[in-house]
This record gives structure tokens, sequence and C-alpha cells, in this order.
């Protein structure tokens, strides 16, 4: 496996995961689309499919990460740390290109973030602050609490994960790549893929609640960026103050996840 292969992969597999994400909440979100206020649930299982598409695209290349908590947790739990900045360059490059992505499939529905008036009631309704779209925004700011729920959160992606693909990968001996022979990278079938995608779902309905769920900092990160210089009307703020707890809190998560793994198995 290729630095290469590995690059692309992630860079394919992010934006796929990305694109769908972002696009769950684009439809949630804006004005003029067919899926506005469908709500939480429709977010939670937007996500899930989201890893679903980009981890079964992806694995073939590089395994399937499209996570650096992911990736750290495996480099924690296997020692192999020699390819792991290549993994998260690929993933925060594809999640930037996710990002616009979205963007361009619901460009129609940006432009229209416009202050409206002249409504028959005589009120304006304000513009839809966009950063929700893109990335986490906390529903109640407090950084200890905020940097905690993300930490809890990816231990308890991380921590199954590891728990259902960790033997099958020790035997291989692979390291954090695919495992020869399979074509869904480091969780061996595509049943484990869509368990993993079912696990996101469930930490988005049981767990998102107080911050977003980021449970991966390219996710956050990419994103974010992005969203800093798209041309969107009204936009609002990219909020750069909190940026770096949804990267701190589920990178620290990867790692004690897989430390957890490796005291107790």
């Amino acid at each position: 496996m290729s630095n290469v292969d590995i690059f692309v992969g992630e860079i394919i597999g992010t934006a796929i995961l990305i694109l769908f994400g972002a696009g769950v909440c684009a439809a949630v979100t804006l004005r003029f689309s067919k899926a506005r206020a469908s709500g939480w649930i429709v977010i939670a299982f937007g996500w899930g499919f989201g890893v679903l598409a980009g981890a079964y695209t992806a694995a073939p290349l590089s395994g399937g990460h499209i996570n650096p908590a992911v990736t750290l947790g495996l480099a924690v739990d296997t020692g192999v740390w020699d390819k792991v900045w290549v993994y998260l360059l690929g993933q925060i490059v594809g999640a930037m290109l996710g990002a616009v992505l979205a963007y361009l499939l619901y460009f129609a529905q940006f432009q229209a973030n416009v202050r409206q008036t002249g409504t028959t009631d005589g009120t304006v309704d304000e513009p839809v602050p966009t950063l929700g779209i893109f990335s986490t925004i906390p529903e109640i700011r407090n950084p200890v609490a905020n940097l905690m729920t993300e930490i809890l959160a990816t231990i308890a992606l991380v921590l199954p994960i590891l728990a259902l693909v960790g033997d099958d990968r020790v035997v291989q001996g692979v390291g954090i790549g695919p495992i020869p022979g399979e074509g869904a990278g480091i969780y061996g079938s595509g049943i484990s893929i869509l368990l993993v995608s079912l696990l996101v779902v469930g930490i988005g309905l049981s767990l998102g609640g107080p911050t977003g769920y980021a449970i991966n900092p390219a996710r956050d990160l990419g994103p974010r960026i992005v969203h800093q210089f798209l041309p969107i009307p009204n936009k609002g703020t990219s909020d750069w103050g909190y940026a770096w707890i949804p990267v701190a809190g589920p990178a620290a998560g990867g790692i004690l996840g897989a430390l957890i793994y490796n005291a107790a198995f």
C-alpha cells in the first residue's frame, strides 16, 4: 500500500463523508430545501450513511479510516506510525473538498440565504447562520464540558471499532492498512462497515446533543476552513475561538480509546 494510494483513498472517502454530512445539514437547515426542519434523526442518519459510503469507497485503497481519531487509535493500538501523516493530510484535504462539493450542490439555497423583506405580516426573517452546516457548534458554550463530551463520544466510537476489527488486523499483521485480499480495508467486510455506520448513527442520537458530535477532527476543521472563505451571503462567523475543541477532543478520544482497548482486551 503506497502513500499515494492512502492519500487518494482518504481524500475520496472523506470527501464523500462530508458531502453526505454537510449535505444533510444543509438540507435540514436552509430555506427552499424540501427537507427543511426535518430534524435531528435525519441528520444522524445522513452522517451515518456518509460514513458507510465514504469508508466503503476508500477501503480498498487506504483502509477507509476517513477520521484522524480512528487513524490515531489504530496507530496507538498497533504501534505503526510511519504512514499516519499521509492519512491525516488526505483526510483534511478530503474534508475541505467535500465541504466545497456540498456548497456547490446547495449553491442556489446558499445564495438565497439573504434577509427576506416585505412579508405579508410585516416581519423580517433573519438570514440562516451557516456554520452549523459545515462544522459543530455547542448548545451550551462551556469549554470543559464541550471538550469532555467530544472525548467521551470519540472513545465510544474508537473503542468499539477496535473491538470489531482488532483481532483480524493483528492476525493479518497489516498495521493500519487494508487486510490483504479483502475489499473493506481495516473492517474486513462490508457488514463491519455497516455496523460502524450504525454506531455513528447511535452516537449522534445519544451523545450528539451537547456539541453536535464532531468525533472527527478533519470533519470539523476542513469544512470550517472552507466556510471561512466561501462567498455565502450573510454566512455569519466561522467561530475560530471554539475550533480547537472538536479537533483536540476527538484526537484525545481516539488515543484514549486505543489505550483502554489495549489495557482491557
